[in-house]
């Protein structure tokens, strides 16, 4: 042990080096390092290298950037104080956000934000940073993006609007329409689960009504539980996350506004009532009940199972 704490001391040495090459070259070590030897990560935070690595993310190299990120996502793993207690951090992984070199570079920023917010207490400082916000709703907005990089940007702004103070903020910056185009126009394995599980948090906040009916949101939320359109049981219960969030908010007037078009889904909901997990049933009972939907006319079958339920 410790002559591996011997060569971590000297390859964090070096990222002090005048030499870009030697700066480099250790960088890219450090990386390798701290991917394949996770009891290597306490060396290196404890050597110092932090607030290198995070000085790193302005690097015009490539290669520098590149390596700098991915340590740092790797030592987030098990260092979340060190790198949040560490001055400027989280403005680099914003500037990485925004500027990457490459799409690894985006991809392992929204990741080390991600690994940061599962600390409840640091989701209110992420999400306070406007430009990490505007950065993940950025790459969600390029159609260019690679899928991982979508994958963690969701996951990164899911974590922030666990926070509730958060979810006005992200309505605010516009992340409302990127979403549900992602949504409508994106096929790609997983991304339907992580935008929808997004939407769900931010419509619970009272400026969510305004910017999902924008958007037509509501609508969108209510096809995505017809089952001609193939959508996994996450994501149908995702959906009616969003819907009782945003009409539990938004109050009578969000009910009475948007009654007529959810009820259009009244098969989708039901089903994830009789057949979800406990917290979707839960919630489909609880958006049915909210609807008064035993007042409206349905199939028998649907008379009975509601007044079984005592709705």
């Amino acid at each position: 042990m410790e002559v591996k704490r011997r060569a971590v001391k000297n390859l964090v040495t070096k990222l002090s080096s005048v030499s870009e090459q030697t700066r480099t070259e250790a960088i890219c070590e450090l990386r390798l390092i701290s991917k394949n030897d996770p009891d290597s990560r306490p060396l290196i935070a404890d050597a110092g290298a932090v607030p290198y690595l995070s000085e790193s993310l302005y690097s015009s190299n490539k290669l520098s950037q590149e390596n700098a990120t991915a340590t740092l996502h790797n030592l987030s793993i098990s260092h979340k104080d060190l790198l949040m207690s560490t001055r400027g951090l989280l403005d680099a992984l914003s500037h990485a956000l925004r500027n990457p070199s490459s799409p690894s570079v985006a991809q392992c920023a929204a990741g080390t934000i991600f690994s940061l917010l599962t600390v409840e207490s640091y989701r209110s400082i992420i999400g306070h940073k406007r430009d990490i916000l505007f950065g993940l709703i950025d790459i969600i907005k390029n159609p260019n993006s690679d899928s991982r990089t979508v994958k963690d940007a969701l996951k990164a702004l899911f974590g922030i609007a666990l926070y509730p103070m958060n979810r006005a903020h992200i309505v605010e910056l516009g992340a409302v329409p990127p979403l549900f185009s992602l949504l409508c126009n994106d096929g790609r394995a997983g991304i339907l689960e992580d935008v929808t599980a997004v939407i769900a948090q931010i419509a619970g906040c009272e400026e969510s009504w305004e910017a999902f009916r924008k958007i037509s949101g509501v609508g969108i939320l209510v096809d995505m539980l017809d089952s001609s359109t193939g959508s996994s049981n996450r994501t149908k219960e995702n959906a009616i996350s969003a819907l009782l969030n945003l009409v539990q908010c938004g109050g009578e007037e969000t009910v009475n506004s948007i009654r007529g078009i959810v009820l259009g889904a009244v098969d989708g909901i039901i089903e994830v009532a009789e057949n979800g997990t406990d917290k979707g049933r839960s919630k489909a009972m609880a958006l049915l009940k909210i609807l008064d939907v035993s007042s409206c006319t349905f199939q028998e079958e649907h008379m009975d199972y509601l007044s079984n339920h005592s709705l």
